[in-house]
C-alpha cells in the first residue's frame, strides 16, 4: 500500500488526501460554544436577579472559571448585554415575521404579529426588559444589535398600510402615529402581565386576553371611509376572500 506521501505525489492525486478537522476550526467551534454558554448563563442570572443584576463574577462562578477568563470572550459586561440584546432582537423578530407571514395582510397580520410578540416576551421576561425597557443604567445597544428592530417596525408599518389599502382602517393609520399607538397597546399589555402576573402564559390571566379588544380601538381612532366599508361589505357578501401575501386564490 502506498503511503500518504507517495499517493499525494501521483499525477492528479494531490487533492485527494483526506484530512481530519482543522485544529483552528475546532477551536473556533469550542469558542462559539463557550460564548453561547455564557449568554445562556447570563439570561438565567437576569431571570432570577433582574436585568440589572447581571455581573461578570456570577457568570464566571456558574461557568466554573475565574472572572478574568470571561474577558477572553467579552470585553466588558456591557458587551454581554449587547450580545444578549442582539440575540433577543433576532429571535423576537423571527417569531413576529413567522406569525405575520401566515396571516391575511392587514389587521389580521398585525394582530398575529403582536400576539406572537407578546407570547415571546412573556416567555423571556429578562430579555424583554432589556429589549423594551431601560433597566441597565449606561447600556446603549450598538447599531448592529438594534438592526432587527428596524425590520420589526417595517413589518408593522406594512401591516397598517395593508389595512388602509383594504379599507379596514382610514388613511391616517398609515403613519408613525398609528405605529406608536400599537406600540403603546402591546407594551401596556406585556408590562401589566409581567408586573402583576409573572410567569403567566400568553392568552391566560387578566391582561393578554385583552389585546384583541384593544386592537379594535384602531378602527375608532382611524375609521375607514364609508365607501371603503361598503366595498368591504360587498366583497364579503360576494364570497370574495383575501389571501395571505404571496398566496394565490383558488
Amino acid at each position: 500500500m502506498l503511503s500518504t506521501e507517495t499517493w499525494a505525489t501521483l499525477p492528479g492525486m494531490a487533492s485527494t488526501e483526506v484530512t481530519g478537522p482543522v485544529p483552528g476550526d475546532r477551536r473556533a467551534r469550542r469558542r462559539q460554544e463557550t460564548i453561547e454558554e455564557i449568554l445562556a448563563i447570563a439570561e438565567d442570572v437576569m431571570t432570577v436577579k433582574g436585568a440589572s443584576g447581571l455581573s461578570l463574577s456570577e457568570v464566571a462562578r456558574r461557568l466554573g472559571v475565574k472572572p478574568p477568563s470571561i474577558y477572553k470572550y467579552f470585553g466588558s459586561l456591557m458587551a454581554i448585554y449587547d450580545a444578549l440584546f442582539e440575540r433577543g432582537q433576532r429571535a423576537h423578530l423571527e417569531s413576529m415575521r413567522t406569525a405575520m407571514g401566515g396571516a391575511v395582510p392587514g389587521l389580521d397580520a398585525l394582530a398575529a404579529g403582536l400576539e406572537a410578540s407578546g407570547r415571546w416576551l412573556l416567555a423571556h421576561p429578562a430579555i424583554a426588559q432589556l429589549l423594551f425597557w431601560r433597566p441597565v443604567p449606561g447600556f446603549e445597544p450598538t447599531p448592529e444589535a438594534m438592526a432587527p428592530s428596524a425590520e420589526m417596525v417595517r413589518l408593522q408599518r406594512q401591516a397598517l398600510a395593508d389595512a388602509v389599502a383594504t379599507g379596514q382602517l382610514g388613511a391616517g393609520a398609515d403613519s408613525d402615529e398609528a405605529l406608536w399607538v400599537t406600540s403603546v397597546l402591546i407594551s401596556g399589555v406585556v408590562g401589566q402581565a409581567m408586573a402583576n402576573e409573572p410567569g403567566v402564559r400568553w392568552g391566560t390571566g387578566r391582561f393578554s386576553p385583552l389585546l384583541p379588544k384593544l386592537l379594535g380601538t384602531l378602527a375608532a381612532l382611524y375609521p375607514p371611509s364609508q365607501a371603503a366599508v361598503g366595498r368591504d361589505r360587498a366583497r364579503s357578501d360576494g364570497g370574495g376572500s383575501r389571501t395571505r401575501r404571496g398566496a394565490s386564490s383558488t
